[in-house]
């Protein structure tokens, strides 16, 4: 799932298509978006005392917005995230017309440490239980430019995986509170090793490898957490979830679909509800593969975990 977010270019004001080209993907997320991780102006949702609840970021269009209706359509009671706030109402409307489940709204700019952590606050003021969470906005490989985040970080890796390890962290008490509970973070087979020498990648950038590395960060984050969490009755896995599905994220970079949204919610819904996976895997498709060398090893994992600890604040 692509999320719109706000950019930053580094380049040079004077005459630079790559600033004209971030520019425009601001001012035509801009249009549409809200600025606050609030929610919207609606009826008040909750959740009944029995209902699962299920966030997923990032559910306004793509592979998210699928898995969220089919939450819906399974009766629970779904959070959904982005940042156009006319999309996501139209999700909302959707699931709420439909049934036997419902939903609510919330807008947050995962390029925004600031409205990550209002985002978090919301949710653990308004539920009191979370029985999954679905780790899925993220932002491409396109445009192939050095983009910096509101917080300063080079910004695929704030969005993609910054977040995602702040609100995790933050919305661990509810999951702990909703046992047994699921995490499930969206990565994808293009994985690039961190250099931890140049993680913001100041040097020889491109789009694809800070999409890359940001992705491999989401698996190491799962494996860590895995390990955390034995014991605790809290399963957590990633996966790639199909190659190339017609997301507004695979169309921007140019790229020819291969597989179809539904072949990529299956995968992510096998990891939502079945009973026969276990957790601390990396998934392709419906089947456990093996990530990135980098992923196994135990030393660039815990430098990514207390580098990821320092950048958010999380302790």
């Amino acid at each position: 799932m692509s999320q719109d977010c706000h950019v930053v270019s580094e380049r040079s004001p004077a005459n630079s298509p790559g600033l004209t080209l971030a520019l425009i993907l601001a001012m035509l997320s801009s249009a549409f978006l809200t600025s606050t991780p609030q929610a919207s102006a609606q009826a008040p949702v909750r959740p009944t005392s029995d209902q699962q609840v299920a966030l997923v970021t990032g559910s306004t269009s793509g592979l998210g917005r699928e898995v969220a209706l089919r939450l819906g359509t399974m009766g629970w009671h779904v959070i959904v995230h982005g940042r156009n706030q006319e999309r996501g109402m139209q999700v909302v409307d959707e699931i709420n017309s439909q049934g036997p489940g419902n939903a609510r709204f919330y807008a947050a700019d995962l390029a925004s440490f600031a409205q990550v952590r209002e985002f978090g606050e919301s949710l653990l003021r308004e539920y009191e239980r979370m029985d999954v969470l679905v780790n899925n906005a993220g932002f491409g490989s396109a445009p192939n430019e050095r983009l910096v985040s509101e917080d300063g970080h080079e910004f695929r890796f704030q969005v993609n995986y910054l977040s995602t390890f702040l609100l995790t962290h933050m919305l661990m008490p509810r999951l702990r509170s909703s046992v047994p509970s699921r995490i499930v973070n969206v990565s994808s087979l293009a994985q690039s090793p961190i250099d931890f020498e140049d993680v913001m990648i100041e040097n020889n950038f491109s789009g694809g490898r800070a999409y890359g590395q940001s992705k491999l960060a989401q698996i190491m984050f799962t494996f860590d957490l895995a390990e955390e969490l034995e014991g605790a009755d809290i399963m957590v896995n990633s996966l790639h979830p199909a190659t190339y599905m017609p997301t507004g994220m695979v169309l921007r970079a140019g790229a020819r679909p291969r597989a179809t949204i539904d072949e990529g919610a299956d995968a992510v819904m096998q990891l939502v509800v079945s009973e026969e996976i276990e957790g601390g895997q990396f998934f392709r498709g419906l089947v456990p593969a093996r990530a990135n060398a980098q992923a196994y090893d135990m030393q660039a994992r815990a430098k990514l975990k207390a580098l990821s600890q320092e950048l958010t604040g999380i302790r």
